[in-house]
């Protein structure tokens, strides 16, 4: 390890460093954290440890310790991503947990995660890992706090593979609603944390009717864009009598104006859940779409649970995953998401910690100015 030098200036105030890294039991891992948390925050362009070393410690040597931070030294990311959370929930209101996923594109086939994916919003096949998100939305602004790292079977099957990228023996590879459910429960179990309505559109990623399933079983609300072919569950008809969710909006939906823009369309439905335990539940929910006037048909279809709110309300909340996007986006060209260099699992794990800290910080600095 080189010697940590003095740091002269751009360290986030406030409390922020010592709730992150508090919990490090060493020294010097707490003070490479802040370093680590500094190049992030004030490196221009390209974030790699070399550059961020430059910056913060005025020597590129010390990008061998950034490193060693980041990739090998053990340390746990999930108590400094509970702390981020409670630290922007104290800051800011919550009005939904958004979940989405950010593609981060790599060479090779060696980094943890690494996996040839078909893209459908551009059409085209890119080498990347596909991370999912959580993100608390306060209406100003949408910061991450947690995330998961989607493993294609052959990082869990091979040993040789999986000790290469550095992947814990009881991590599996996961569907990815089990993966984005994981993030709800980890929000719901920190302590002294609030709940929130969960919101996301997912629907080119996987079939997201487990998801709806589980969360409703577990009381929790959610807002979810389903496909407009899918079919609800109506115990008066047989399946095949079905008619599906565009064409219940399209017949039957109830229209509200909005006063600007396009009015939404609703439709009062049920909604079959799965409880923890593995029974069966049901309760009402409701289908909201915005309403296409030009082409006389609904646009994105979402299914929620919360019926008591207005419609037009409600329907404000299923803007929070283009929010989300654009910070995903902002991350990627201004705090270092697309940069990391390791190749292992618990590396990236830190490095997102600290790239969501990093934005995290700057966000709300920018708020409160």
């Amino acid at each position: 390890m080189h010697e940590t030098p003095d740091v002269t200036g751009g360290r986030p105030p406030g409390d922020l460093p010592q709730r992150l890294f508090g919990h490090l039991h060493r020294s010097d891992q707490q003070r490479w954290g802040h370093m680590y948390l500094q190049g992030l925050l004030r490196t221009h362009g390209k974030k790699t440890v070399r550059r961020m070393a430059a910056v913060v410690t005025g020597s590129e040597a010390a990008s061998e310790s950034l490193h060693q931070f980041v990739s090998v030294s053990p340390w746990e990311w999930a108590p400094a991503r509970g702390e981020l959370a409670r630290w922007i929930a104290q800051s800011l209101p919550v009005q939904s947990w958004t979940l989405a996923s950010a593609v981060l594109p790599k060479r090779g086939s060696h980094s943890a995660g690494v996996h040839q994916r078909f893209l459908p919003e551009s059409g085209r096949t890119v080498n990347c890992q596909l991370g999912l998100g959580l993100f608390l939305d306060s209406g100003q602004a949408h910061l991450p706090v947690d995330w998961e790292l989607f493993l294609p079977p052959r990082f869990t099957r091979d040993d040789a593979v999986r000790d290469r990228a550095r992947i814990p023996a009881t991590t599996k590879t996961q569907p990815l609603w089990t993966q984005a459910l994981r993030l709800v429960q980890e929000m719901t179990s920190w302590p002294n944390g609030r709940t929130a309505p969960v919101v996301a559109d997912l629907t080119s990623l996987f079939d997201v009717t487990p998801l709806v399933r589980r969360l409703h079983g577990s009381g929790h609300a959610f807002a979810l864009a389903i496909p407009g072919q899918t079919t609800l569950a109506d115990p008066e008809l047989p399946p095949g009598e079905r008619e599906s969710v565009r064409t219940l909006l399209l017949r039957r939906g109830v229209r509200h104006p909005t006063g600007a823009g396009r009015p939404v369309v609703s439709y009062d439905t049920s909604i079959r859940g799965e409880r923890p335990d593995g029974e069966p539940s049901h309760g009402a929910g409701r289908l909201l779409a915005a309403w296409d006037v030009s082409r006389g048909r609904p646009g994105r279809i979402w299914l929620t649970n919360i019926t008591d709110r207005h419609p037009v309300e409600l329907f404000e909340l299923t803007r929070s995953p283009q929010g989300a996007r654009a910070a995903i986006h902002r991350m990627g060209e201004d705090f270092g998401l697309l940069d990391f260099e390791g190749r292992s699992f618990p590396g990236w794990h830190r490095h997102m910690t600290l790239v969501s800290a990093a934005y995290a910080y700057s966000t709300l600095e920018g708020i409160e100015r």
